[in-house]
């Protein structure tokens, strides 16, 4: 059985007492900082009256800003950490509150930065020098000019927002708090409590009736409550676009991009570039039903590791084999590392109602925190590494920048993540001879992709399809959504339909659907990541300086000109084409291992 909170050894629980050292602390600043809002009242309508007013209030609107971020970060960990917990339920809805009212209290910035003039703007920088600092962060908001409302529009979308999000936190308390999955049965016989936390793990069991009961138990359940899963993910898609609507965008996806001055073109050379190569994901998936001797493949064979080979790492071998591959990257990158997993900054093992999946989390104030749920797999090293290269990316960047631009864009975020899976693959390969290990490690990989870059990529297309189905008034039941979905995934997969019909649900289990057009990024972040992992490992200290320098870069630049200077033009598909050449070279390879060891 999953254990409860307390059970968990404290050296493998998240020190949050770090960010406040009581949950009284808490909530005093929570009281502090609601009053402190008040302040910002004396701005409205004389923001632009001087450049020092214009400095004073963007001032104190950060400095309010970066308080209720450190606010949120420990209420929203808190929660995670047991989402049963009430008292941690209320911390989250009151961050929540709290940040829609920061926004009807500064709803007057935008709009009225966006009366001054060209000439009073120059001026403004000549006559306070202290200005330039935020010139950066100026000029992105005049770029947004057409769609930034009145005050009054900017203050009631601002209001709405705990509203506009409670789809999202409806569809995380019923699918993390409210959902009880059934008893199966593991390979050893023994029934075991169904999670989120060792779904996956099970459906890697080399037993196929382990596989298919586990598959077919959790749909069982989305199935059951597919109308309502419908229900809080088409209200999520109309308030994006109602958003995007009212914002003057054509599309929510426009609106998205345009939130990290990302081209739409970036988002259809992925789609374009994945559909033209699924003949090499057909072909991965044909080796796979050779492999494992199956006629009749079907989606929850898709886990199953093909090697036999016992590759498995307990976390703390995880964490010195993390060490050693990141030593690549420089003594104050290791320092780093070995700072975060020395100082509880990670909260490892599942726990009855912790948040599912993992993450990397913090505010420019905090640690860098990650969560897991801890398995001891060849997977769960890669998703260490892969969290390690966000948190590190975030004490770069806050340690780099000033608060006005100490975080980064989403379209950077999988980056620096995937990087680090890329040079411990390349690491692992390196150093590996023994064929059957590489055949270990070449299927992870080729998992890997499939699960990061094609995977993805059909949730972006579906995520798309169905903004573009609700803004031509198409409904978004559980029945168009069921159809959808499977239609994707046999496109994707090349496995009929009709013969892997719990897969149609899958969409009601996916958290990013409600993430406003993140997925994607993943699979543009992951072929980035391969150009810049090679270049990390077989190239120069030059190469190595570069990509130091775009974990420090935050949003001092635009996320595509941050690229540019690490060594990847993000809109030239030329980056995917070489991601996709290095799927094809790692397939070449483990399809002439399959014939080598005779696993044909």
């Amino acid at each position: 059985m999953v254990k409860q909170r307390q059970e968990i050894e404290e050296q493998y629980q998240w020190d949050l007492s770090t960010i406040f050292s009581t949950d009284q602390a808490w909530e005093e600043e929570l009281t502090a900082l609601t009053g402190d809002l008040s302040q910002a009242e004396q701005y409205a309508g004389h923001l632009l009256d001087s450049a020092e007013s214009l400095l004073t209030a963007t001032e104190l609107m950060l400095d309010l800003s970066r308080r209720l971020e450190k606010l949120y970060v420990y209420a929203h960990m808190k929660n995670d950490q047991d989402t049963r917990e009430a008292k941690y339920q209320e911390y989250y809805a009151k961050s929540m509150t709290l940040y829609s009212q920061f926004e009807q209290a500064f709803s007057f910035y935008d709009p009225e930065f966006l009366t001054i003039r060209e000439e009073q703007y120059q001026d403004f920088l000549q006559e306070n020098e202290q200005l330039v600092l935020y010139k950066h962060y100026f000029d992105k908001i005049l770029q947004e000019k057409q769609h930034v409302l009145s005050q009054r529009e900017e203050e009631l979308l601002a209001g709405a927002g705990e509203i506009f999000g409670a789809a999202g936190e409806t569809f995380s308390i019923l699918d993390n708090a409210d959902i009880i999955f059934p008893l199966v049965r593991n390979e050893r016989g023994e029934e075991v409590q169904l999670t989120h936390g060792n779904f996956i793990s099970l459906m890697e069991s080399t037993n196929r009736q382990v596989r298919q009961e586990t598959y077919e138990a959790m749909y069982r359940i989305y199935e059951q409550f597919q109308h309502t899963y419908a229900k809080t993910l088409q209200t999520n898609v109309k308030v994006q676009n109602y958003r995007a609507k009212v914002r003057n965008y054509s599309s929510a996806r426009e609106a998205a991009l345009a939130a990290n001055f990302v081209p739409e073109s970036v988002y259809d050379n992925l789609v374009s570039a994945v559909n033209r190569h699924l003949p090499l994901l057909h072909r991965y998936i044909a080796l796979r039903a050779k492999i494992l001797g199956i006629q009749d493949l079907r989606m929850y064979d898709m886990y199953t590791p093909l090697s036999d080979t016992d590759y498995k790492f307990s976390y703390e071998e995880a964490l010195a084999k993390s060490e050693e591959t990141l030593s690549v990257l420089g003594e104050d990158y290791l320092n780093r590392v070995k700072k975060a997993f020395s100082e509880r900054w990670i909260d490892v093992y599942e726990n009855q109602g912790k948040r599912s999946g993992a993450y990397s989390g913090g505010s420019y104030d905090t640690n860098a925190f990650m969560l897991l749920n801890w398995q001891d797999t060849l997977d769960n090293l890669f998703t260490l590494v892969h969290e390690t290269g966000h948190s590190m990316h975030s004490s770069y960047t806050r340690e780099t920048q000033p608060y006005v631009y100490g975080d980064y864009s989403i379209f950077l975020a999988e980056i620096a993540s995937t990087t680090n899976e890329n040079i411990l693959t390349e690491k692992l390969l390196a150093e590996v001879e023994d064929d059957h290990t590489r055949f270990a490690i070449l299927n992870h990989f080729l998992d890997g992709f499939r699960g990061t870059v094609f995977r993805q990529t059909q949730f972006a297309e579906f995520e798309h399809a169905i903004h573009q189905a609700d803004q031509a008034g198409e409904v978004l039941t559980s029945d168009y959504l069921n159809q959808l979905y499977a239609e994707l995934n046999e496109k994707y997969y090349g496995l009929k339909k009709e013969e892997n019909q719990p897969i149609q649900f899958e969409w009601a289990r996916i958290p990013h659907f409600y993430y406003n057009y993140y997925v994607f990024q993943y699979s543009t972040g992951f072929a980035a990541a391969s150009a810049l992992a090679e270049k990390i490992v077989h190239g120069s200290q030059e190469d190595r300086d570069k990509y130091i320098d775009y974990l420090k870069a935050g949003r001092s630049d635009y996320p595509l000109e941050i690229m540019k200077k690490a060594g990847v033009d993000m809109e030239d598909e030329a980056y995917l084409d070489a991601a996709f050449a290095v799927f094809e070279r790692r397939l070449d390879e483990f399809e002439a291992l399959v014939e080598k060891l005779g696993r044909n």
